[in-house]
């Protein structure tokens, strides 16, 4: 008897594990075909493949979930909001997957490695957010920060992915040293590092961090921060946005610091941090500042990914007001504002990419650039709309819904953020909300109406006649984003009701 129950207890782990599993799988596979076949057409389709077998893994995981335990020994949980984040992650990836193609030369270029990088940062991202111990969530970050750095530097011969590379390579560096030093403080005080046994430790009433302990995890505070982008740990961002290919930039934005967000969303809820009032009053003036320097600085840019870095910031700086209030609808509405986040980022780089030139093997099978930049100058995008209609209609409705305008996801999620901020009395962050969300109207306004001027009022360099025209795949990947876009804008229910059965692990 105890035999077969430890064989249907490996099975139910095995199962819940399946969508982790296979990302793992999908890498190791890719890499063999690259090394037989150098070629990427069917590089990139074993990598889509093996992230839509991970997509349709969930739905299986999702259902042993509701009947076997989540937790897969002490690292690993597999809960309904694990995997709902995991998803999000698993399709980020297939769209910037999509959008790497063409970018990086087709069928012309030698470029199988950047998916074996993909797939190993979405399966970082996916331990990440699944962790309930510190030892994992340093496995996942490191799997998920040193593939992002190889994927900024790829094209390693052109000077701007390089500088961003190390750039981000030596910050990512110094925050993980932050985060291991936090780690080891608490440790020492509590001899745990599961998440769950610190907050049971720490809710006994005769219980509290001492002084080395609350260093430690202002420390691992002050980590995330940089991995966040939050003010005042946010300058690496508009540099790093900007000298990164542009789907790579996309990928930072979206699975990045989502998996981040999602993993210090469960350790703050299951290690009891949010009952501490002077770790609340303090994310609160991070989050303001973060929010008012977000939208001022992105006033002075000129540059299409350094103002969409800056929006990213103050971004997340509305996710923090939700994140402070600490219910359960403050969880729906990170989940929401996250998922419509996700979409609107990737719609945004997405237009970004199919005007860019990108990069291709010019000799020896190595990166170089065919232009010394993305198409990311402001004056690039002057009269768009009588170029290329559908992809100037497109970004507006990605920049429309980061400004919260109604009918886009972002408007419902801005209302739920600022719902839960409400009733959880956090006025302070709710006003620097209302004030940013003001600000960034003026900036997101500027592009749009540089995209429609006509006449003489178009003095940009027209480089979208000269731009190749975007490919079938990504045609129908920016659409569906889109359309996604509007219709969970129109109809936020089916999403909400998804989000309602997946918060309740965490409450």
């Amino acid at each position: 008897m105890p035999s077969a129950l430890h064989s249907d207890s490996l099975h139910f782990d095995l199962v819940i594990l399946s969508p982790l599993i296979l990302l793992a799988a999908a890498a190791v596979v890719v890499m063999l075909a690259a090394a037989f076949y150098r070629h990427p057409r069917p590089v990139m389709i074993l990598t889509l493949a093996g992230l839509v077998l991970s997509i349709a893994a969930l739905f299986l995981s999702h259902g042993i979930a509701g009947i076997a335990s989540p937790q897969v020994t002490a690292l690993l949980v597999l809960d309904h909001y694990a995997l709902f984040f995991i998803g999000l992650i698993v399709v980020a990836t297939f769209v910037v997957a999509v959008l790497c193609y063409r970018y990086f030369g087709g069928d012309e270029s030698r470029h199988e490695a950047l998916y074996i990088l993909l797939l190993l940062a979405a399966l970082g991202g996916g331990v990440l957010v699944a962790s309930s111990h510190f030892a994992s969530f340093l496995l996942g970050l490191e799997l998920l920060s040193i593939s992002l750095f190889a994927l900024i530097a790829y094209p390693r011969f052109t000077e701007h992915p390089l500088e961003a590379g190390i750039k981000y390579l030596i910050l990512a560096g110094f925050s993980s040293g932050l985060l291991l030093f936090g780690m080891a403080l608490v440790y020492a005080q509590l001899g745990t590092m599961q998440f769950v046994k610190i907050g049971t430790m720490l809710a006994v009433p005769d219980q509290a961090l001492e002084l080395y302990g609350l260093a430690g995890l202002a420390l691992i505070v002050t980590g995330v921060g940089f991995k966040l982008a939050l003010a005042p740990f946010h300058m690496w961002t508009p540099d790093v946005y900007e000298g990164a290919p542009a789907p790579i930039t996309a990928f930072i934005a979206t699975v990045s610091k989502g998996a981040m967000l999602a993993l210090l969303l469960r350790y703050f809820l299951m290690a009891g941090a949010h009952q501490s009032q002077s770790i609340t009053f303090a994310l609160s003036l991070v989050a303001v500042a973060t929010i008012l320097v977000g939208n001022l600085l992105a006033l002075l840019q000129d540059n299409i990914k350094r103002i969409l870095a800056y929006s990213s910031i103050a971004q997340l700086g509305y996710l923090l007001v939700g994140f402070l209030a600490f219910d359960q609808l403050a969880i729906e509405a990170v989940a929401y504002f996250l998922t419509a986040y996700f979409v609107t980022m990737l719609g945004a780089f997405g237009v970004v990419t199919v005007l860019s030139d990108g990069f291709n093997d010019e000799s020896g099978g190595e990166l170089h650039g065919t232009a010394e930049r993305d198409s990311d100058r402001l004056a690039d995008y002057a009269g768009l709309f009588w170029h290329r209609p559908w992809l100037a209609g497109l970004f507006t409705a990605m920049l429309l819904s980061l400004a919260g305008v109604p009918l886009t996801m972002g408007f419902i999620g801005k209302f739920y953020i600022v719902t839960a901020g409400v009733e959880a009395s956090l006025w302070m962050p709710v006003i620097a909300l209302v004030v940013g969300s003001i600000i960034a109207l003026f900036y997101y306004l500027r592009i749009i109406t540089v995209m429609y001027a006509s006449g003489s009022e178009a003095t940009g360099e027209a480089i979208m006649p000269r731009v190749a025209s975007p490919s079938f795949a990504e045609s129908v990947t920016l659409a569906a984003l889109a359309l996604l876009l509007i219709w969970l804008g129109i109809f936020p229910t089916q999403l909400i009701d998804v989000l309602e059965g997946t918060v309740v692990d965490l409450t």
